[in-house]
């Protein structure tokens, strides 16, 4: 019986040279990313009416809006950190972004206005239940409420984070079955934070919360469209004809447009003229509005009254040889004079903040904030700086309209100014 033959196993070195390489792996991902989408139109149209079908949002989305907005505005009544990370969590899956940006790359108008008519709905839930919770800080006003400045600002670092979450979101969305919940929060964090903090300073009345909020939240939003739909354009997806090339181009352009007339330098709509606030370690420096009221101080002056010297009588003449008499001649009358004292020239100073837009009035040194001062505004110093806590203060009075207020400032943030009768 002859002896079984058994085959000698593979030397490393065959094995190494039968292991694909890193860059015949990345090819064959690649293969495998283009037979996923289908070429011919048909297939393609299937194929995008499937994901469309997913991105459109049920009832849940509009039910967690409605909660995640609620929570948020509560977490600006309280000025808690805790409970606006609460209220973000609680936010719905953002696929009627993901169904934009689908629609745009795709250059289909129906799919388009269908997932931005659900977006639509989800942000008027949120901007409603913040601004209940905005009527509702009325009745403890003046209240802290740093994180509603904070969130109503444009930061670059916001920027960067919208970016990584709008490309995630929209590349899990189409190549995993999985529910993308992170990126999903990241791009929820990112709008729908500025959207409430609108919400609550346009029913609280302070500040300039309302709109600083909504350009902050119009220029996220243009940039997570604008990235998600770059990601979608890299995997693959094309318009279907040349009208669906047009719709693509002009909804790129009009995201284009948005965020250089939002984001540039000394554009039009920059409320900051392109400086934007860093983080201090008293949280003074703030953002400003593109319009700046300034009180007008109307000059008074105090007329002196003129004071009128006697008339001196003129001397007798004398004849040689003969007595002099003197005539009668009526004594002066002396008329007493009002004494002016003289008060402490006041001391005006404006509203100059070099790495931002304008800075917080609070009610006592390191205080809860009752009002914001924009850059130029004019104040009155009322005391001599002041240190609290390694920082020095100054109490200063502002007027605007009919109101006076009162309140605290850090010295740093003010440039004095030579009062003037033209001021």
């Amino acid at each position: 019986m002859p002896e079984s033959t058994q085959t000698p196993p593979p030397s490393q070195e065959s094995l190494e040279r039968t292991r694909p390489t890193r860059a015949q792996r990345r090819r064959a991902i690649r293969r495998q990313r283009q037979k996923d989408i289908p070429r011919d139109v048909e297939g393609r149209s299937e194929y995008l009416q499937a994901l469309i079908q997913r991105a459109y949002p049920s009832y849940e989305y509009f039910i967690f809006a409605a909660l995640s907005g609620a929570i948020l505005g509560f977490g600006y009544l309280l000025d808690s950190q805790a409970i606006l990370v609460f209220g973000i969590l609680m936010a719905p899956l953002m696929t009627p972004l993901v169904g934009m940006t689908l629609a745009t790359v795709n250059g289909s108008a129906k799919y388009f206005i269908r997932a931005f008519g659900a977006f639509l709905i989800g942000g008027i839930l949120v901007f409603i239940t913040g601004a209940l919770a905005g009527f509702a800080a009325r009745l403890w006003l003046p209240l802290t409420l740093e994180q509603a400045f904070v969130h109503s600002r444009l930061w670059w670092t916001d920027l960067v984070v919208l970016a990584f979450g709008a490309i995630l979101l929209a590349a899990s969305f189409v190549r995993s079955e999985k529910k993308p919940f992170l990126p999903s929060v990241m791009v929820a964090y990112e709008l729908f934070y500025p959207l409430n903090a609108a919400a609550f300073g346009l029913a609280s009345g302070v500040g300039d919360i309302y709109p600083q909020g909504i350009f902050v939240f119009a220029a996220h939003l243009a940039w997570a469209l604008f990235f998600g739909a770059l990601t979608l354009f890299f995997l693959g997806f094309r318009p279907f004809n040349f009208l669906g090339w047009i719709f693509s181009l002009l909804i790129l352009g009009v995201l284009l447009a948005t965020l250089i007339g939002l984001l540039l330098p000394g554009a039009k709509n920059q409320p900051t003229n392109g400086i934007q606030p860093i983080s201090t370690s008293v949280a003074e420096v703030i953002g400003t509005e593109t319009e700046v009221s300034v009180a007008t101080l109307a000059s008074t002056r105090t007329p002196i009254p003129a004071t009128v010297s006697p008339k001196k009588s003129s001397a007798p003449s004398a004849t040689l040889g003969l007595s002099a008499t003197p005539s009668n001649t009526a004594e002066p009358t002396l008329t007493a004079t009002a004494t002016l004292t003289p008060e402490p020239t006041p001391l005006y100073a404006l509203i100059a903040s070099s790495s931002g837009g304008g800075a917080f009035m609070r009610r006592e040194p390191g205080g809860p904030v009752i009002l914001t001062l924009e850059n130029d505004e004019l104040v009155q110093a009322l005391t001599a700086p002041l240190e609290y806590n390694g920082i020095k203060w100054v109490q200063i009075k502002v007027v605007r309209g009919t109101e006076t207020f009162e309140g605290w400032i850090i010295q740093s943030v003010l440039k004095t100014a030579t009062p003037s009768p033209d001021w």
